[in-house]
């Protein structure tokens, strides 16, 4: 792993490289300014898999150099050190994940070697993607021949009871298996298929694999509850209960066994419309997650208005959460507000043991992530249940 440091101050670069070198990474270049930097970058004088980047330093910032990152498209990883106060350091941390950096983590100074040696764990490259692929944004027509022609995957990601350890369901997460650019993730093709109005082919597509896997599982004895993603633009066809619990019926699978995970990246265009979808829905017994919880235009108000029973915390506010204040304030009211709504609780983005042990002793119901288990294939996840079983009461004591 070729990786650069960029810190104005001498002494942190040897602290840092010491600690990286203890960690087995010794390709590591040194800048102590972000100008120099951004010109080694732009030079050509190296791919670098991971930027550990300061905040504060002369000439250009931390946020600047954060902005000429997306600029130069930089696709590697990176990681926020800074001095200054945490608040700064958990905006400049959203700020680049909303410019889709690969952001493994914020360290406030001074960094501990146990600290960069978690943050490290979570990288890894993005999944099947080249540098260039993962940049890239596709055309209306080559999505929507994705959609028809039989290139969209399902992967599964398990979610599992904090208390017990079991698995009680699955995340069904879409991949386009591209001929040329390999796995594509949603990020990239979802927007599009929204603004050209395939997402309701898209849907459907997904939900139909997804419900015809689940019929497989429970034939094998595995009763999970599928969740499928659902955004605001497909909540405007009244006839969506009916097509959803027809597709269940033909598969053969339970209405209560699927959950729809309302994702909420545009605001309603007709929120008559969806609120007369979504009693529909639960009156078939099918699950409402309200997803990403506290990110987007997911509010307070939707959940006054529409009959969720599950609440799903965004990613942002899980990992971390145990150290930092701000980000734990916000976690506990979202569970204690829950639990009052009488609404169960699912934490998505448990990124390390951490992040496990703190959602438990908080009272959250359900944990998603990375430290569980990252998506994938239908096919592999009879071998993840059996490395689980091993795992599980030691996190479960």
């Amino acid at each position: 792993m070729k990786i650069l440091l960029v810190d104005d101050e001498p002494f942190v670069h040897k602290i840092l490289a010491h600690q990286l070198a203890n960690l087995g990474l010794n390709d590591v270049i040194s800048c102590e300014c972000a100008t120099d930097a951004l010109a080694l970058l732009e030079s050509g004088g190296g791919e670098f898999d991971l930027i550990l980047c300061d905040l504060q330093m002369p000439e250009m910032d931390g946020v600047e150099f954060v902005r000429q990152l997306v600029r130069i498209k930089y696709a590697g990883g990176l990681v926020l050190v800074s001095g200054e106060d945490g608040r700064i350091l958990q905006t400049a941390e959203k700020l680049s994940r909303a410019h889709q950096l690969d952001v493994l983590g914020a360290l406030h100074k001074p960094v501990s070697s146990e600290q960069l040696r978690q943050v490290l764990s979570n990288h890894s490259p993005r999944e099947g993607m080249t540098s260039h692929a993962a940049c890239k944004k596709y055309a209306s027509d080559e999505v929507w021949r994705a959609i028809t022609g039989g290139k969209l995957v399902n992967y599964y990601q398990p979610k599992v009871d904090l208390v017990s350890g079991m698995v009680i369901g699955v995340e069904t997460l879409v991949r386009w298996q591209h001929p040329q650019d390999g796995l594509v993730l949603p990020d990239q093709f979802i927007a599009t298929a929204e603004e050209h109005g395939h997402i309701d082919e898209l849907t459907h597509v997904v939900l139909t694999n997804a419900l015809r896997q689940a019929r497989i599982w429970l034939d094998a004895g595995l009763s999970l509850h599928v969740a499928v993603n659902v955004s605001m633009d497909n909540l405007h066809s009244l006839e969506l209960p009916d097509f959803v619990a027809r597709a269940a019926a033909k598969a053969g699978v339970p209405p209560s066994c699927l959950v729809l995970e309302v994702t909420e990246s545009r605001l309603m265009k007709n929120p008559l419309a969806s609120l007369d979808i979504l009693a529909r829905l639960r009156l078939k017994h099918i699950g409402l997650s309200i997803d990403d919880f506290g990110n987007g235009h997911s509010s307070l108000s939707q959940l006054r208005d529409v009959p969720f029973d599950e609440l799903k915390v965004d990613r942002s506010f899980v990992h971390g959460a145990s150290r930092d204040p701000s980000l734990r304030a916000i976690l506990e009211a979202s569970l204690g507000m829950a639990r009052k709504l009488d609404i169960k609780t699912v934490a998505e983005g448990v990124e390390d043991q951490e992040d496990w042990d703190f959602l438990r002793a908080a009272g959250c119901d359900t944990a998603q992530g990375y430290f569980i288990a990252k998506p994938m294939r239908a096919e592999e996840i009879g071998r993840w249940f059996e490395a689980w079983a091993e795992r599980r009461p030691d996190l479960c004591r």
